[in-house]
């Protein structure tokens, strides 16, 4: 069976050495390799389903959309380097889904100088959303409002000794906060607040600091096998805390890293369940997915799928033979974009926020159930 990471790996190797034959040009860096590979290559796989069915049918106004797609295996160094090859060198017409919240900020410069919209970036930093980024184009909603509502749930059943780990980064900071606001709603404060080092956590001092207060949730805001590593350290010292995590790691890799230490953690979601035959958006992907032989879908995979159809529009809306510029105003011009079940998209000159929508899954039987 094909899946969709396995897809978007071939796709990114095929890519690197294409670009002089594309007519759209479309660049994103990401970590295709590293401690967010999974999740990565799981929304490069949902944006295919899009791009390439758009491709099949005669491209846009008669243009193939060629995504080129760098590696940046997670670092923000080389993710700037990227954009620059990508944007300078290759001179691409929009940028795609980068991946991390510093990696966004550290090519947002890029973008400002050489006026490229960046579509969809895969983290949902309340910094790219206020003060307005004036080239930065947002599909999914922020972490501030998935960390609240996290906070919210376990409050609201009873919880009251809840630890917040959280890495070191912008991304984390931003997270944390909008964790805070949550505590402050509900008139309470955190048992703890343990920070993290991004790329080399050290669990020997986090998790005693966890234990300390006998935690009975925790809510863990870091990447990748930054949460399943702290995770299993967690549970191997005999903690059996109700652990959140965000959606950037509703990913079906996020889920087989964790093996059985994933019964029972909860992941906030930014899209409907890829379960939902029935919502529109999801059915319109699956439909895709069974055409090239995939049977299953992951949220993550969702928000690829999603992103690519804001791009696609964006694209239309530019006409033919596009400018960077009119893509820029094309996206602004979008109001009310349905991509499905209600799912609407609307950008303006002052608001480049993309969805609201918050929900809540938990992992049982190695599936995300709603």
């Amino acid at each position: 069976m094909t899946d969709l990471r396995s897809l978007c790996i071939v796709a990114a190797l095929a890519t690197a050495s294409l670009g002089a034959s594309a007519q759209l040009l479309i660049g994103q860096t990401a970590g295709i390799s590293g401690p967010v590979a999974d999740s990565v290559n799981e929304t490069i796989g949902g944006a295919k389903l899009v791009i390439d069915s758009v491709n099949a049918q005669g491209g846009i106004y008669g243009e193939q959309i060629e995504v080129i797609r760098m590696d940046d295996g997670f670092d923000v160094k080389r993710a700037a380097d990227n954009a620059r090859v990508l944007i300078e060198d290759r001179k691409v017409l929009a940028f795609f889904m980068s991946r991390g919240t510093p990696h966004t900020q550290a090519i947002i410069p890029l973008l400002d100088k050489n006026g490229v919209a960046l579509i969809g970036p895969s983290t949902g930093a309340m910094v790219l959303h206020k003060p307005l980024q004036k080239y930065v184009f947002n599909v999914r909603p922020t972490y501030q409002r998935e960390a609240e509502k996290a906070v919210q749930h376990l409050t609201t059943v009873g919880i009251d000794r809840i630890a917040v780990v959280h890495v070191t980064d912008s991304f984390g900071l931003d997270a944390l906060e909008g964790a805070m606001n949550g505590f402050k709603k509900a008139k309470t404060q955190p048992a703890v607040v343990v920070p993290s080092d991004r790329s080399k956590p050290n669990y020997a001092e986090i998790v005693p600091k966890l234990t300390a207060v006998n935690a009975q949730a925790v809510i863990w805001l870091g990447s990748g096998t930054a949460v399943t590593d702290g995770i299993k350290a967690l549970r191997k010292a005999g903690s059996a805390a109700q652990v959140v995590t965000l959606s950037n790691n509703a990913s079906g890799g996020f889920i087989k890293e964790l093996g059985t230490d994933g019964r029972g953690v909860i992941v906030t979601q930014v899209f409907p369940s890829a379960r939902s035959i029935a919502h529109p958006m999801v059915a319109e992907a699956l439909a895709l997915a069974r055409a090239k032989g995939i049977t299953e879908m992951s949220p993550v995979a969702l928000e690829g799928f999603a992103s690519a159809k804001v791009l696609v529009e964006a694209l239309k809306r530019a006409g033919p033979k596009p400018t960077r510029a009119r893509v820029v105003a094309a996206l602004e011009s979008i109001n009310g974009l349905d991509l499905g079940g209600g799912m609407d998209v609307s950008y303006s000159p002052q608001d480049h926020s993309g969805l609201e929508f918050a929900d809540l899954s938990i992992i049982s039987d190695g599936k995300f159930r709603r």
